[in-house]
């Protein structure tokens, strides 16, 4: 059986297509894989494995070292890759289903901020929970594109 993946950017520019099985799920505490993802690690998946395509757009890249190149939406920022001689490693959040890629290892552990393991102990609330204290939120429409691919874009 084949598995298919699909996947893309927040504003549905980019999209991209996963054959295969997918084995090496990982998040990267490197403080570049920080600074590119804007976030305190990178969910990565290595695409090694599977077959590989674009099916709308392609990324901008920035190359963060003398052997690996990021790619990223031009239109709205979302991180998509890590691309090194090793292959193409793809953000899991940007596919539709990250749920189905849960990390089995850590790597640049020499960066892992000291207050990353102590966040599922933090008190949690729903979005809607935070009504009084933003009240925009009530009325939010999102302009993301939805997780699924869809024939045109941009969606009217």
């Amino acid at each position: 059986m084949t598995h298919v993946l699909t996947g893309g950017c927040q504003c549905g520019a980019v999209r991209f297509r996963v054959e295969g099985e997918l084995k090496d799920v990982s998040v990267c505490h490197c403080r570049m894989c920080q600074k590119a993802f804007g976030g305190f690690y990178a969910p990565l998946v290595n695409t090694r494995s599977a077959k590989f395509s674009w099916t709308r757009g392609g990324p901008k890249h920035f190359a963060s070292s003398n052997f690996v190149k990021r790619g990223f939406c031009e239109n709205c920022g979302t991180p998509l890759t890590y691309e090194a001689p090793d292959g193409i490693a793809l953000a899991i959040a940007a596919f539709d289903h990250p749920e189905l890629l849960p990390p089995s290892v850590q790597f640049g552990i020499e960066g892992k901020l000291p207050y990353v393991d102590s966040i599922p102990s933090l008190p949690g609330k729903l979005t809607a929970d935070d009504i009084i204290a933003a009240p925009f939120l009530d009325q939010l429409v999102s302009n993301q594109h939805p997780d699924h691919d869809t024939d045109v874009w941009p969606l009217k």
